[in-house]
C-alpha cells in the first residue's frame, strides 16, 4: 500500500512569524529546529555538550548559540523581547522543606536555571519538556514542585503527555509538555490534539540516505538474525533464549527490549542513545545490523541535511535524546496560535486543532492523560 500525503515521512515547515524564543539545554537541536520550522525565530540558544553545540552551529551557523555552563549566562538583556523560553533541563529532586521556599528551594538545580531565565526574561510563554517518569519521580514531588515555581513567578500552568506517533513522528516516544502562560494574558493554555493516523518504519526509512552505524558482534549477530520482524527474545528457540539471556532469564518482567528487532509496519520504538544496547535493541527490521545514524535521524524527523558531528557514538546519543523535530513543530505551531491569540484578541480560527485547557483546571481528569493547571497526586500533600 502507497502512503498517503499524511502517512508519508516528511518535516514540516510553516511561514516565518515575528515571535521569538530562547531555547535551553537545545542539544543538537530537536525542538530548535522544531520551533523555527514552526515560524519561531530564535534568539539564543544554550547548550552544555561541546559536540551538539557543533552540530548547532554546523547547520545554523546564523543562529546565537552558547556553548558553556547556563548557570553563567545572563539573561537580563533580553527582558521584555521573548515571546517563548524553552527548555528539557534534567530531572532532578529538590531539597525543600514542604514548598515553602518555593524557587529557592530549586537552587543548585538546572530547573532553578530554567526558572531564573523565565524570571529575567519574563516571556509570555514558558515551555518546560521533560521524560513521562516526571509525572511520577519523587511521589509526584518534583512536578508539584516545578508547577508551584511557575506559579510563584507567575504563570499558570498546564501539562499533558504528547504521544510523537500521532504528530508526525514514526516512533513511539512520548514527552511531558509543561506550559506556563504569563497571567497578564487572557488566553487558554493550547496542546498539539491528536492526529488519526501514524507513519511506518517502512515509510520512514524508504530511500533513506546511506551512513555510518554500529555493527553486532559475530555472537549476537548470530543470535538477532532469528528475530522475526517485531520479535523479540522470547520468540528465540528456547535454548538460545536461555543462553542469551543468562541469569535474566528466570527474572520477572517482560525485557522486550532484548534482542528486539523493529517491524517495518509500525512506528519505531523509543530510540535510545544507542541502538546497540542489550536492554534496548534497535534492530533494523530486515538486516541484521542496528539502525544508522541517518536511519535514527529519520525516526527523529531531522532533515537529511541536517549533520550531526563528533563520534559515531556521540551521534546516536545527541539523536537519541533529542526532541523529535516534528513534535516540536506542532508544539510551536501551539505557542503560535496562542501568541496569536494573544495579539488579536480572537481565538484561533483553527482552535478545533488543538486541546484547550481553559484557566479552570478539571480536576476530575488523570495527571497522565489530561492537561492540569495542578498536579493531583493522592500521595502527596504538601
Amino acid at each position: 500500500m502507497n502512503a498517503t500525503t499524511e502517512t508519508a515521512w516528511r518535516v514540516l515547515h510553516s511561514d516565518p512569524t515575528p515571535y521569538t524564543g530562547i531555547e535551553l539545554f537545545a542539544g543538537a537541536g530537536g525542538m530548535a529546529l522544531g520551533l523555527a520550522n514552526a515560524g519561531l525565530q530564535d534568539k539564543l540558544l544554550v547548550e552544555w555538550d561541546e559536540q551538539a553545540v557543533a552540530t548547532l552551529r554546523h547547520n545554523r551557523p546564523q543562529w546565537n548559540t552558547v556553548h558553556g555552563d547556563v548557570a553563567e549566562v545572563d539573561f537580563t538583556p533580553y527582558a521584555g523581547q521573548i515571546d517563548v523560553v524553552s527548555g528539557g533541563f534534567p530531572c532532578q529532586a529538590f531539597s525543600y522543606a514542604g514548598l515553602k521556599r518555593g524557587f529557592e528551594d530549586t537552587r543548585g538545580t538546572l530547573f532553578f536555571e530554567f526558572a531564573r531565565c523565565v524570571q529575567e526574561v519574563r516571556p509570555k510563554i514558558a515551555l518546560a519538556e521533560n521524560v513521562r517518569g516526571l509525572l511520577r519521580h519523587d511521589d509526584g514531588r518534583t512536578l508539584a514542585t516545578i508547577v508551584s515555581v511557575f506559579e510563584e513567578l507567575g504563570y499558570r500552568v498546564a501539562y499533558r503527555l504528547l504521544k510523537a506517533q500521532f504528530h508526525d513522528v514514526p516512533q513511539k516516544r512520548e514527552r511531558l509538555i509543561i506550559m506556563g502562560i504569563r497571567e497578564d494574558l487572557d488566553i487558554s493554555h493550547l496542546f498539539p490534539r491528536e492526529q488519526d493516523y501514524f507513519i511506518t518504519l517502512r515509510d520512514a526509512l524508504a530511500d533513506c540516505p546511506p551512513s555510518m552505524g554500529s555493527s553486532y558482534p559475530p555472537k549476537k549477530h548470530a543470535v538477532l538474525a532469528q528475530v522475526p520482524p517485531g520479535g523479540y527474545w522470547r520468540d528465540l528457540p528456547e535454548e538460545e533464549q536461555v543462553r542469551f539471556m543468562g541469569k535474566s532469564f528466570h527474572a520477572g518482567g517482560g525485557k522486550t527490549g532484548m534482542a528486539r528487532r523493529l517491524s517495518w509496519d509500525e512506528p519505531s520504538l523509543t530510540l535510545t542513545c544507542s541502538p546497540a544496547q542489550k536492554q534496548t535493541e534497535r534492530c533494523h527490521p530486515e538486516e541484521t545490523r542496528p539502525l544508522t545514524v541517518r536511519e535514527y535521524a529519520r525516526i527523529q524527523t531531522f532533515p537529511d541535511e541536517w549533520e550531526f558531528v563528533g563520534s559515531l557514538a556521540s551521534q546516536y546519543k545527541q539523536i537519541g535524546n533529542a526532541v523529535p523535530v516534528n513534535l516540536g513543530y506542532h508544539i510551536g505551531r501551539a505557542l503560535i496560535a496562542m501568541l496569536e491569540w494573544n495579539e488579536t484578541g480572537q481565538p484561533p480560527a483553527n482552535l478545533g486543532a488543538y486541546s484547550q485547557v481553559s484557566h479552570t483546571p478539571d480536576q476530575t481528569a488523570s495527571p497522565e492523560t489530561h492537561p492540569q493547571q495542578v498536579p493531583l497526586f493522592p500521595e502527596y500533600q504538601p
